[in-house]
């Protein structure tokens, strides 16, 4: 039995804590709002995930000492934006707890990975990417999911992989930090795309070229950022792109489906009421591509659908006849 802190308290954050709890390792939750708090230790419920129920040895609290105390390892699992603030929170209770970053996405200021930014604030962190696809409404019910697990570190690989893995939770592990990291965030911008072709109500031709175009799009940029090409065609790229392309409990799905529908930005972030890393993965990917010189047809399609009105069936129609190319 290991003691884990989990730092985030959003549904995610919360499906992980109900696997590691049900593996009989003793959870303590750390989130930043009380009535979450409240919620997971009064009535043993996540406002995420109405329907899980939370195991006794789950606790959740706003102190982070107090979630990091006689804790073992960390896995991080914040919205990417707030990352830098809450790392500088916690910090300086950390003893020498390895930190398992869970989140997706980007630092959009810098347009720095997240383990990029960890490491920046605690220079002498032992990092991992744990990653893959996973939807925490079918994690937390124990449906089978494959992980992988990330980190320069041999000791992190063999801890989270003979630790953690269960019979409903199998954990590959890979050296690619980069890969895998870049293929969780990037793979959030391909699913957006998918809801909006949804939305404008494209076929499935249509969304099979999209996922298979995306994906050679975020290869391309994951390379060239640092990333092994083959990581991008296992679980952290293909197999997260593919989950969050075709399930409807993808947030970034969905409110691609509902700019495709002609819901505003404003509108579609209020109605997924969670946090939607693709919408700040979509600008730091357009930007860091042409810091690169990489040419991204798909994301720089839906930059323009989010910040310069391109109408979505226009951006769809204008991807159909670019240049003809080799594959």
């Amino acid at each position: 039995m290991s003691n884990i802190t989990i730092i985030g308290s959003g549904s995610w954050g919360v499906a992980l804590a109900i696997t590691l709890a049900n593996q009989g390792n003793k959870v303590k939750i750390w989130s930043f709002k009380k009535e979450e708090a409240d919620l997971i230790n009064n009535e043993k419920k996540c406002k995420f995930l109405p329907n899980a129920v939370i195991p006794k040895n789950i606790e959740c609290t706003l102190s982070y000492e107090e979630a990091i105390k006689d804790s073992e390892i960390i896995f991080h699992v914040t919205p990417s934006k707030f990352t830098r603030n809450i790392v500088k929170g916690y910090k300086k209770y950390l003893t020498n707890q390895p930190i398992i970053i869970c989140s997706k996405g980007f630092e959009s200021e810098s347009l720095k990975t997240l383990d990029e930014v960890i490491l920046e604030e605690i220079p002498n962190a032992k990092i991992g990417v744990l990653s893959g696809p996973s939807h925490a409404e079918e994690v937390f019910k124990e449906v089978p999911t494959v992980l992988v697990i990330a980190s320069k570190h041999e000791d992190i690989l063999k801890l989270i992989q003979q630790n953690y893995t269960s019979k409903n939770l199998r954990i590959y592990t890979s050296k690619d930090v980069k890969g895998v990291e870049l293929g969780g965030a990037l793979k959030n911008i391909i699913a957006f795309c998918s809801g909006i072709a949804v939305g404008i109500g494209l076929g499935d031709n249509s969304f099979a070229a999209l996922i298979t175009r995306g994906l050679a799009e975020l290869t391309k940029l994951g390379v060239a950022l640092g990333g092994k090409k083959e990581t991008f065609y296992g679980l952290s790229g293909l197999g997260d792109l593919i989950v969050t392309c075709l399930s409807e409990h993808s947030r970034n799905r969905k409110a691609g489906y509902l700019i495709g529908k002609g819901e505003t930005l404003e509108e579609t972030k209020k109605q997924v009421g969670m946090v939607i890393e693709s919408i700040d993965n979509i600008e730091v990917a357009y930007k860091l591509a042409n810091q690169n010189n990489i040419e991204m047809p798909i994301v720089e399609m839906v930059y323009d659908i989010l910040y310069n009105n391109l109408e979505p069936k226009k951006a769809a129609q204008m991807l159909m006849t670019r240049d003809m190319k080799s594959e």
